[in-house]
């Protein structure tokens, strides 16, 4: 048995002795803590609607779709000028691309407008425009440079209805 100069803690009482609240009981809420006002937690506390502070922030959900958009637009085009320059085989978007979008994508790329010349420039993309129709459609295009040449490229993406997934359904290249 241990006496109270080799206890854990010397010249302290027993935890059992100490006159204290359980910190089950202050979590039940039925003793305040002594520096937290009662109530709910701030964070928890709901917040007062406020007026959009920027025209866009009002806008529908087709609009915040484009917004969210607009990441997936840009990493497709990356992806879809690869694969129109040669340096990325078309196999790899066909999950991604609706029957009709692949079909396009094929007679794009046999066809070659993007086909890049020997000792010609790397392609350089431009600012990827994009629009969203509705909330389940985002149209893209995309200026792509060879050097002083450049091509203009358009597609459209559009939500899967039952796999919820962002599909290729159409393409163009100029």
């Amino acid at each position: 048995m241990l006496d109270a100069a080799t206890a854990p803690h010397a010249g302290h009482p027993p935890l059992l002795a100490r006159p204290h609240v359980g910190l089950a009981a202050q979590y039940a809420g039925t003793v305040p803590h002594p520096r937290r006002p009662a109530g709910p937690h701030p964070a928890h506390r709901s917040a007062p609607v406020r007026a959009p502070r920027h025209p866009r922030a009002a806008c529908t959900a087709a609009a915040a779709a484009a917004g969210a958009g607009g990441e997936l637009a840009t990493r497709f085009a990356h992806r879809l000028v690869e694969v129109l320059t040669g340096l990325r085989p078309a196999g790899q978007l066909q999950r991604h691309t609706t029957l009709d979008g692949y079909g396009q994508l094929t007679a794009l790329v046999r066809s070659g407008p993007l086909r890049r010349c020997t000792g010609s420039a790397r392609a350089r993309l431009g600012r990827v425009h994009d629009s969203a129709p509705s909330a389940d459609v985002l149209e893209a295009c995309v200026r792509v440079e060879f050097g002083p040449r450049h091509h203009m490229v358009a597609f459209r993406l559009e939500r899967h209805r039952r796999t919820d997934l962002w599909q290729c359904s159409a393409i163009e290249a100029h």
